[in-house]
């Protein structure tokens, strides 16, 4: 893990680059302060009240760090700000992502479908604690800790679209090599391969998995994500090396979709899928 030295060299960087946190997390330390004052509390007696140092208080209010949504909560019971920090904290848990990845992660918020094809690794809404943070872990230049562990919240916050209401329908194509590539240790995939026979169980839910001697296949160009949003509107999502690109043109969405359909019939059907991952698990 990157130490303090890397730390430091990383808010250095940012600093040069001039990068801000996030208008959102200012915003909402602004409010979590006014809220503080009218109740007459100084930011010890807030810690306190909480279960949080005063110096994490002060972080978040000073907009140098978000909020969890546990401090939201106990913030709005001990402040009694009838649901104002409450209703902002999706967007402070959204500006934990990378910035690429923003504004899909505002439109898949909206949806009422989503399909996802990943050739190389588990989707991000299926993956562990111990895989996520084990990618972000791995990735290159390094992150400092403090951004491993947002982009490790925020990815895993995400996750509640899987049990949130109205249900999404959900399909997850993946390829096999994200079933055999050994992302951290041998215990983090064996958890892994068991969320994903877990979420793959879910009614609302289905989960092929294409095999890696499938041949030719309209996957082998990359991974995309198509969705529809609560306005019945369609985008597809693709990314690489962390450039992502919502695609809106409805030609382009199109095709995307004809691809995600080709290869559902190339992939192997959720009974035969839920078997390989059961077999990869036992010999994990």
């Amino acid at each position: 893990m990157v130490g303090t030295e890397g730390q430091a060299n990383s808010r250095r960087r940012r600093r040069a680059e001039g990068e801000e946190k996030p208008a959102i997390w200012v915003g909402y330390g602004k409010l979590a302060k006014l809220f503080r004052t009218r109740k007459g509390f100084t930011r010890q007696e807030l810690a306190d009240a909480v279960g949080y140092s005063i110096e994490q208080v002060a972080s978040i209010e000073q907009g140098r760090r978000p909020a969890k949504a546990a401090f939201t909560e106990a913030a709005e019971r001990v402040l009694g700000a009838d649901g104002v920090l409450a209703e902002l904290q999706e967007d402070v848990d959204r500006a934990k992502l990378p910035k690429f990845f923003q504004d899909f992660a505002s439109i898949e918020a909206e949806a009422v479908s989503r399909f996802d094809y990943d050739p190389l690794l588990v989707p991000g809404l299926m993956q562990t604690e111990g895989y996520t943070r084990a990618l972000f872990l791995s990735h290159y230049p390094p992150l400092d800790d403090e951004t491993v562990e947002l982009h490790t919240e925020a990815r895993l916050n995400r996750q509640k679209v899987l049990t949130k209401a109205p249900i999404v329908q959900l399909s997850f194509i993946i390829g096999e090599a994200a079933l055999t590539n050994p992302i951290g240790s041998g215990e983090v995939m064996r958890e892994q391969l068991q969320r994903l026979l877990d979420v793959g169980g879910l009614r609302h839910v289905e989960l092929q998995v294409i095999p890696s001697n499938a041949g030719y296949h309209p996957g082998l160009n990359g991974a995309f994500v198509l969705l529809e949003t609560l306005e019945h509107r369609h985008f597809g999502y693709i990314e690489t090396q962390e450039v992502g690109v919502v695609i809106s043109d409805s030609a382009k969405v199109s095709t995307l979709g004809l691809r995600y359909g080709k290869l559902r019939s190339q992939a192997l059907n959720v009974e035969e899928s839920a078997r390989l991952i059961q077999r990869l698990a036992g010999a994990a």
